[in-house]
């Protein structure tokens, strides 16, 4: 057994083309996007191969270090205490778990357990990153004990969202309301970047901590730190593996991948990936480089989703690096058997790591039966959730707290250049259009239409054009138009945009439904998260997906004033929910919008840090734009055109009771042969 571990430690893996390829990638925009992606990762790639000596590498490493830091908006600025308490002990066989609470940032509790060896002495140190369990700090337990056997001390703390640091636990349902930990890093994640932050920052600031908190302890040998762990954990672990200059050994498993394979594939969680990281020139391989020459140990598993191809990529674009330094031997690559996870071929070779590194090889790598606590014995807490403690804060607060320290108001002339640097305003050239089918009543002509939007990106919609002489028509017989932006969401006794649209087309309109840009197969519509994985996408390659939504609706303008039946300076627009955010962007880059009807639309993007939960932000999200600009200025941005806005909503997508020019319908209840009544008044006022 140990002669096999390690060979497979030294091995060297060739990658052949048939093993990195892919399935072809069916969704077009999903295809576009990772063209994108690719072409930086080629421009990256020739970079990295200018790289043939030290002093080329020393070079290289600052530049992604600071990179990373702009990336990242920065690590919190703050000195203070842990203020750490043990609320408890665990005595098992042969080592001690202590039950930990500190403070990372003042009143942001984190909790954790601490394995360390029965007897006396200074050990060397791990900091054990959880994955995505729910239940957080009990998973890696199997490990840490063991390592605590071996002559370790070792921290496993839950991670933000997980185990007793939940953001969204409601006492009444006794769970998150979220749903688990994704969707409130998620949540997170699209708070930060409102304000130019990755979500990121908070859980590397917690690790930071956590080491600060191990070489703070007697029995910890501070030259001697090393870090681990797999899925999230492995993400967390390459973070602070590149970024804390304190460790002398890393083993992160299950994550490191190369996005060559990631983009279009298991694109990582918020908090697992970082905004504008291929735009930056970045990949997976900097951070093992940029720690180059410590020793890590990269592991991957064979069934996984993080490929072990893709993770072969970093391994042999960091064993060139580490060659440079002349430490070929402090890198080491491992492929387990079977699906994501740390099997126990894995676990012992992480032992054999740490051991190696460590404890100057002495010591036997191989696992021995624990005692598995369940999480209610490893509780740090009384209540088992940090919120109880008195005083106690949330992530959305230390974001809102940044927010206040960060905003600085702009101007609309500021605002009006970061739409055109956004390439939300058009050309005003008519795109050629594309009729996919057509049918026809007495009163109106649809086709469904294709077209396309900018090189290589079609969009789609239907265009009811009214048959009937009857409705208002100018010179030529030009007709007023309409475009409505595509939504047909959860909206009790709320018409259909296709049945708004034939209602405007039987009033003389020429009247355009569109569908802005999508990957409607990365949609798995869970509740409140939108398709974030897209705008994460379109945000790791330096583009905004609300921007070019809006750029979408500017050339369906396009398309319409270009018809010899559409009098182009009469068209009006409509969106309904945070789909109407990304028509205030358009009308705020284009004055042909003469009027707009905003339908259960959130009317503020800052209020949607005051809270931990949000519906669909990811949709809306541009990077920043939050510190500079609120809705209220895009409005301003239009002058004197017009909007209706009616039955404005939260973040929860709730109708809210708000003062200033908003209008709210009736409520019809059971009388549904009423239901088109309460919408005709807004329809003829859109519309005049």
């Amino acid at each position: 057994m140990k002669q096999a571990i390690i060979a497979l430690l030294g091995v060297t893996f060739l990658v052949p083309q048939a093993v990195l390829a892919q399935e072809p990638i069916r969704d077009p925009f999903l295809r576009w996007m990772n063209q994108i992606a690719q072409r930086k990762l080629q421009e990256r790639q020739r970079v990295i191969d200018q790289i043939r000596s030290v002093a080329d590498a020393e070079r290289r490493k600052q530049r992604v270090l600071e990179t990373l830091l702009e990336l990242l908006g920065g690590l919190p600025d703050y000195n203070g205490p842990l203020n750490p308490t043990i609320t408890g002990q665990i005595q098992a066989e042969g080592y001690t778990i202590e039950k930990v609470l500190f403070q990372s940032l003042p009143n942001f509790y984190v909790t954790g357990d601490l394995y360390r060896p029965n007897k006396p002495g200074r050990y060397p140190a791990i900091l054990f990153q959880s994955g995505h369990t729910q239940e957080g700090k009990p998973e890696p337990q199997r490990a840490a004990a063991n390592l605590a056997l071996k002559g370790f001390v070792v921290l496993a703390t839950d991670p933000i969202g997980q185990g007793e640091r939940e953001q969204t636990y409601d006492s009444q349902l006794q769970g998150p309301l979220a749903g688990w930990s994704v969707p409130e890093h998620i949540q997170a994640g699209a708070q930060c970047l409102l304000i130019g932050e990755s979500a990121a920052r908070f859980f590397i600031w917690d690790a930071m901590r956590g080491i600060d908190y191990l070489v703070s302890r007697s029995d910890v040998d501070a030259t001697r730190l090393g870090a681990a762990g797999c899925s999230g954990g492995g993400a967390l672990t390459t973070f602070i593996g590149a970024l804390d200059p304190r460790l002398r050994a890393v083993v992160p498993a299950c994550f490191p991948n190369s996005y060559q394979l990631l983009f279009a594939g298991p694109d990582p969680d918020t908090e697992m990936s970082l905004p504008q990281f291929l735009a930056g020139g970045l990949d997976v391989a900097d951070f093992v480089e940029l720690s180059a020459p410590t020793p890590w140990l990269i592991q991957a598993t064979e069934d996984d989703y993080f490929t072990p191809a893709g993770a072969r990529l970093v391994y042999e674009e960091a064993r060139h690096w580490y060659g440079i330094y002349r430490a070929e031997d402090k890198l080491a690559f491992f492929v387990g058997p079977g699906p994501h996870g740390t099997p126990l071929a894995s676990r012992e070779a992480l032992y054999q790591w740490m051991i190696r590194w460590l404890k100057d090889g002495q010591g036997d790598f191989h696992e021995q039966p624990v005692h598995l606590y369940n999480n209610f014995d490893l509780q740090a807490t009384p209540t088992g959730h940090v919120e109880d403690i008195p005083g106690s804060r949330k992530l959305y607060q230390l974001i809102l707290d940044d927010f206040h320290a960060k905003k600085r108001q702009e101007t609309i002339p500021e605002l009006q250049a970061e739409l055109r640097r956004l390439r939300i305003p058009s050309d005003g050239s008519s795109p050629e259009m594309n009729v996919l089918d057509e049918s026809n009543t007495p009163e109106v002509r649809r086709q469904h239409i294709k077209f396309e939007s900018e090189p290589g990106v079609e969009v789609e919609g239907n265009l009811y054009i009214p048959i009937s002489p009857s409705g208002p028509s100018g010179p030529s017989g030009r007709k007023p138009a309409a475009l409505l932006v595509a939504d047909n969401g959860p909206y009790f006794q709320a018409p259909t945009t296709d049945s708004l649209a034939k209602r405007m087309a039987k009033k003389g309109r020429v009247v355009l439904t569109l569908e802005p840009r999508d990957s409607l197969g990365e949609n798995t519509h869970a509740p409140f998260i939108g398709n974030w994985i897209t705008n994460s996408r379109a945000n790791q390659i330096g583009l905004n997906l609300s921007a070019m939504r809006a750029h979408d609706i500017l050339r369906g303008v396009d398309l319409l004033s270009a018809r010899s039946d559409v009098d182009p300076a009469s068209i009006h627009c409509s969106a309904r929910g945070v789909k109407g955010v990304w028509l205030l962007l358009a009308a705020a880059a284009d004055p042909r919008i003469g009027k707009i009807w905003l339908d259960r639309s959130p009317t503020s993007l800052r209020a949607a840090l005051e809270n931990t939960l949000n519906t669909d932000l990811f949709d809306v999200v541009i990077p920043g734009f939050a510190i500079h600009w609120d809705l209220e200025d895009l409005i301003k941005a239009m002058g004197n055109r017009p909007v209706l806005w009616t039955d404005p909503a939260n973040w929860m997508n709730r109708i809210v009771e708000l003062n200033g020019p908003y209008r709210y319908r009736y409520v019809l209840g059971d009388t549904t042969d009423l239901a088109d009544a309460q919408d005709d008044p807004y329809i003829d006022e859109f519309l005049k």
